[in-house]
C-alpha cells in the first residue's frame, strides 16, 4: 500500500477555498450586504435578504465558472477546519490526520442551512462526501500511471515510503501506484430535524405542547391568516370580521385550557372587533356580513363624508334669509359651491336645473339682502357658460383668523358633497315629473336619515312629519303630497305618513345616494 506521510501534505499546496457571506447591513434597515473572501471582489449592497441571496448565488456562480478543474497535487482545503472525514467521532480535539482522507479531489460547495454563506473548495471526495448537503461541481482528472515499469532496484526503493513531495495526490485507499479512476462518493444529505409546527398569534406565541392539538392547528392558522390579511391591497371587511370571530372562539377555549385570564380578555376583544368590522361592512355596503344580496355602491363611502353631508342640511336650516322651499333649495346649492372659502363658481345651468319658478329673482333678492356677492347682474349669471363661469361669494362662509367658518370639512371634501346634493336634487326622474323644489328638499333630507337598507328614520322607526315640514319649508299639510311626489318618481316605496311619524323605504336604484344613519 502506498503510503502519504504528514511532511508529504504539508509540502504540497493547500487547495482553493473562498466564501461569499449575506450579512445585515445594519440596524433598522432591510438591507444586505454581500461579501466575498478574495481580496479583489467589492462588497455589493441590496435592498432585500431575497435580492442579497440571489446575488451571493450568481456571484459564487460566476467563481465557479471561471475557476480552472481542480488540482490532483493539492490537499484538502478543510483539513484545518476538523472537517468530518478527518476528525474521528470519538475524539474530536485530536489534531487532523491526512490519512483519513481518500478519493479524487474535488471542487465542492457547501452552504448552511440558513443560507447566510456560500463556501467553494477543493478538498478530496471523501470529506465532500462528509460534509452534509455539499454538492460536487467538478472532478480533477485521473493522472496518468501507465508508463514502462521501472527496474526490479528502482521498484524495491519505490516501495519503501518516501519523503519526497509527490506531484500527484496519494491517499490511503488506494492500493498501488497504478490504481485506475476513483468514483466519487455521493454526498451525505443534510440531515432533518422533526419538529412540531411553529406558530404565532396576537403577539403570542402558540407552545408546541399545547393541547387539544386542533385548538393548536386552529390558532396557528388564524395566525397565516391574520398575517396574509394585512398583506392585502384592499380591505375585505367581511373577512376580517369572520377572522375576529373565530379568533374570539380559540382564544376562549385557550383561556379555559390554560386559566390565563389574559387569554379571556383578549377574547373578549376579538369579539369587539368583530363586531365593529361587521357594523363597518354594513355601512359601507348596506348588507350584513353574511348576505348574499349585491353590495351597494354609494357615491359618498364613508360615515365622515355622510355626517358632513347632514351639518351642510342643518346649517342651511338656520341660515336661509329668504322664506319658501324654493328660496332653501338654492342657498343649498349656493352654499354647497362655496363652502370651503366662501368664494366658488357658477353657471346657468346650474340654477336652471333646479326647476325654480324665477330663479332670476331669487338671485336678486340674495344680492339685494347682502347674502349672496355677485360681480354683475342676476342675468350675467344665468348668461354664464362653463367656459367662463361667473365667480360668486358668500360673506357669512369666508373663513376669517379667529373663526374658521361654520363648515369645517376640507377642500377636497366640498366637491364630493356638491356633486351628491347635485346628483340628488337634478336625479333623473324628479326631472321627468317636474317635482317642486319642496320635493327635491324632501329627497335629500331622507337620503341622509335612512338605514343601511333604505328605511326611513333610526332602525327604520320613521322620521317626524315636523322636522321634514321644517325643513323643507312647507307647511304640515302639504307633507303628504310631498310624499306622493317621492312615491311617483320611484323613490319611496310603502311610505305611509301619520300625525307622529313618516314611515316607508327608499326604492332600492336610490340607496347609491343615500348616507345612512351610523
Amino acid at each position: 500500500m502506498t503510503e502519504t506521510t504528514v511532511s508529504q501534505l504539508d509540502e504540497r499546496v493547500l487547495g482553493r477555498r473562498w466564501t461569499v457571506r449575506l450579512d445585515a447591513a445594519g440596524r433598522g434597515s432591510a438591507a444586505v450586504r454581500v461579501s466575498c473572501s478574495r481580496p479583489s471582489c467589492a462588497v455589493q449592497r441590496l435592498p432585500s435578504a431575497a435580492a442579497g441571496r440571489a446575488a451571493a448565488v450568481a456571484h459564487l456562480t460566476a467563481h465557479l465558472r471561471a475557476a480552472p478543474t481542480p488540482r490532483v497535487d493539492v490537499y484538502c482545503a478543510c483539513r484545518a477546519e476538523g472537517c468530518h472525514a478527518h476528525l474521528r467521532p470519538d475524539d474530536r480535539h485530536e489534531r487532523a490526520e491526512p490519512w483519513r482522507c481518500g478519493g479524487a479531489v474535488v471542487l465542492a460547495v457547501v452552504t448552511d442551512r440558513g443560507g447566510r454563506w456560500w463556501r467553494a473548495m477543493e478538498c478530496c471526495s471523501r470529506c465532500a462526501a462528509a460534509a452534509p448537503g455539499a454538492k460536487i461541481v467538478a472532478t480533477a482528472p485521473t493522472p496518468d500511471t501507465t508508463a514502462t515499469a521501472p527496474p526490479a532496484g528502482v521498484r524495491a526503493a519505490a516501495d519503501r515510503p518516501s519523503t519526497a513531495a509527490g506531484g500527484n495526490p496519494r491517499f490511503s485507499h488506494r492500493s498501488s501506484a497504478a490504481a485506475g479512476p476513483q468514483e466519487v462518493p455521493t454526498p451525505r444529505s443534510a440531515p432533518t430535524r422533526s419538529r412540531p409546527r411553529h406558530g404565532k398569534i396576537a403577539q403570542r406565541v402558540i407552545p408546541y405542547d399545547l393541547r387539544p392539538v386542533a385548538l393548536r392547528d386552529e390558532l396557528i392558522e388564524l395566525g397565516d391568516l391574520f398575517r396574509a390579511y394585512q398583506q392585502r391591497t384592499e380591505p375585505d371587511l367581511a373577512q376580517l370580521a369572520e377572522l375576529h370571530t373565530r379568533k374570539a372562539r380559540a382564544f376562549t377555549t385557550w383561556a379555559e385550557v390554560t386559566g390565563d385570564t389574559r387569554l379571556r380578555l383578549d377574547a373578549q376583544r376579538a369579539e369587539q372587533a368583530a363586531t365593529a368590522a361587521r357594523l363597518q361592512h354594513q355601512q359601507r355596503t348596506g348588507r350584513s356580513a353574511d348576505s348574499t344580496q349585491p353590495a351597494v355602491t354609494r357615491l359618498l363611502t364613508g360615515p365622515a363624508q355622510w355626517e358632513h353631508a347632514r351639518s351642510v342640511l342643518a346649517h342651511v336650516t338656520g341660515h336661509t334669509p329668504l322664506p319658501g322651499p324654493e328660496a332653501r333649495l338654492l342657498v343649498m346649492m349656493l352654499t354647497l359651491r362655496t363652502a370651503h372659502t366662501g368664494s366658488g363658481n357658477l353657471v346657468g345651468q346650474d340654477l336652471t336645473s333646479l326647476g325654480l319658478t324665477d330663479p332670476e329673482n331669487l338671485v336678486e333678492q340674495l344680492t339685494d339682502c347682502g347674502w349672496l356677492g355677485i360681480p354683475g347682474t342676476a342675468g350675467d349669471v344665468l348668461a354664464s357658460r362653463p367656459e367662463s363661469p361667473t365667480p360668486i361669494t358668500v360673506p357669512s362662509l369666508v373663513p376669517h383668523p379667529d373663526h374658521p367658518g361654520p363648515l369645517t370639512f376640507g377642500k377636497k371634501m366640498r366637491p364630493k358633497i356638491s356633486g351628491w346634493a347635485q346628483k340628488v336634487v337634478s336625479e333623473k326622474k324628479l326631472r321627468k315629473t317636474r317635482a317642486t323644489a319642496g320635493t327635491r328638499l324632501l329627497a335629500l333630507m331622507l337620503a341622509t336619515r335612512t338605514s343601511a337598507d333604505g328605511r326611513l328614520g333610526p332602525c327604520g322607526q320613521g322620521i317626524g312629519p315636523e322636522s321634514l315640514a321644517s325643513w323643507c319649508a312647507v307647511g304640515p299639510g302639504e307633507l303628504q303630497h310631498l310624499v306622493d311626489q317621492l312615491t311617483r318618481a320611484d323613490w319611496l316605496t310603502e311610505a305611509v305618513v301619520t300625525d307622529t311619524h313618516l314611515t316607508g323605504r327608499l326604492t332600492e336604484r336610490v340607496l347609491p345616494l343615500t348616507c345612512p344613519l351610523t
